[in-house]
C-alpha cells in the first residue's frame, strides 16, 4: 500500500512539473519572440521565418526607436502616471481600508456593502466617460491643464484592492492598537507605526497591482489625454502600430529592418521595467494576497 502511494505521488509530481513547465514556456515564448523579431533582419520578419532565435541580427530598430524624441517623451509620461498614480491610489486605499476595518465606524456595514456593490454593478462606460469629461472641465476651470493629473486622480479607486487592505488591517491584533493608544498614539501614528509595518506584504502586493495597472493603462489615457505630448507609452505604441500598418504611410520603407521590428522593440522596452521590478516584490505577492484575501 505504501509503495502504491509512493508511485502515485511520483506520477502526480511528474505530471504537475510537466504541465507547469509547458505553461511557463508558453508564457515566456511571446517575450522571447518579441526580442527575436526586434533584432532580426527585414526578410526574416516579413516572411515569418522566425520561430525562436533571431536571424540576420541587427539593432537598427532599437536605434530608430531611441532616436525618436516622442518615445522618450511618452516614456517619461508613463513614469509620471505610474509613480504618482500608484502613490495617490495607494494612499487613498490605505486610508479607506483603515477606516473600514474599524468596527466603531458609523454605518460601517453600509460603506462596506457599497464598496462591494461597485464590484458587482457599474454605471457603464458612457456614464463613466461623461463623468470624466465633467471632471476634466472642472480641472481646466481651476487652471489644471495637464490631463495626466486627471488620469492619476480619476483612476485612483479600486474596490478590490481596498478590500485586500481592509482584510489585512482587520488581521492586526487589537491588543497592539490598544497598547499604542494607551501610550498616547494618535490615529495617524497607529496607522503609520502599527498597521503599515504589520501589513507590508499586502501593501507591496497592492502597490504592484496599481503600478502594473498604471503602466499598462491605455484606454482612458487615450480618451482623456488630448495633447499628444502627454500620451503615455502604451498610447504611443498603439499610434505607431496604426502608422506602420498603413500601406500608404509605409510605401517608401527601404530600411534593412521591418517596420514590425520597431513595434516589437517598443513592446520589449515597455515590458523590461516590470520585469526588473517584479522579482523584488514577488516574494511579498503570495503572502500579501493570502493575508488580504482571507478573513477569519
Amino acid at each position: 500500500m505504501k509503495r502504491k502511494l509512493e508511485i502515485s505521488e511520483l506520477i502526480f509530481k511528474i505530471i504537475s512539473y510537466t504541465l507547469l513547465t509547458i505553461f511557463a514556456l508558453a508564457c515566456l515564448y511571446p517575450f522571447v519572440y518579441a526580442v527575436s523579431a526586434a533584432v532580426s533582419g527585414r526578410s526574416a520578419v516579413e516572411y515569418g521565418t522566425i520561430i525562436l532565435f533571431p536571424k540576420d541580427v541587427q539593432f537598427d530598430a532599437f536605434k530608430r526607436m531611441f532616436s525618436d524624441n516622442m518615445f522618450w517623451n511618452s516614456y517619461s509620461n508613463t513614469l509620471f502616471l505610474t509613480l504618482y498614480g500608484t502613490i495617490w491610489a495607494l494612499g487613498y486605499s490605505i486610508l479607506g481600508a483603515y477606516a473600514l476595518s474599524k468596527k466603531r465606524l458609523l454605518f460601517r456595514k453600509f460603506f462596506n456593502f457599497f464598496l462591494v456593490f461597485t464590484m458587482w454593478f457599474s454605471a457603464g462606460l458612457v456614464p463613466q466617460y461623461l463623468n470624466y469629461l465633467q471632471t476634466k472641465a472642472v480641472f481646466n476651470s481651476v487652471g489644471i491643464m495637464d490631463d495626466k493629473w486627471l488620469v492619476v486622480i480619476a483612476m485612483g479607486m479600486a474596490a478590490m484592492n481596498i478590500i485586500l487592505l481592509r482584510n489585512a488591517f482587520e488581521g492586526v491584533p487589537s491588543e497592539i492598537e490598544e497598547a499604542a493608544i494607551v501610550d498616547g498614539a494618535t490615529e495617524m501614528q497607529v496607522l503609520s507605526q502599527v498597521y503599515l509595518p504589520m501589513s507590508k506584504s499586502t501593501i507591496a502586493t497592492v502597490a504592484l497591482f496599481f503600478a502594473i495597472s498604471r503602466w499598462n493603462g491605455y484606454f482612458w489615457a487615450r480618451q482623456m489625454i488630448s495633447n499628444s505630448n502627454e500620451h503615455p507609452l502604451q498610447v504611443f505604441i498603439r499610434l505607431k502600430l496604426e502608422q506602420y500598418t498603413d500601406p500608404e504611410a509605409m510605401a517608401g520603407w527601404n530600411e534593412i529592418y521591418a517596420s514590425d521590428s520597431v513595434i516589437y522593440a517598443l513592446i520589449v522596452c515597455s515590458i523590461v521595467p516590470i520585469l526588473i521590478i517584479y522579482p523584488f516584490i514577488q516574494k511579498y505577492f503570495a503572502k500579501g494576497t493570502n493575508v488580504g484575501g482571507v478573513k477569519e
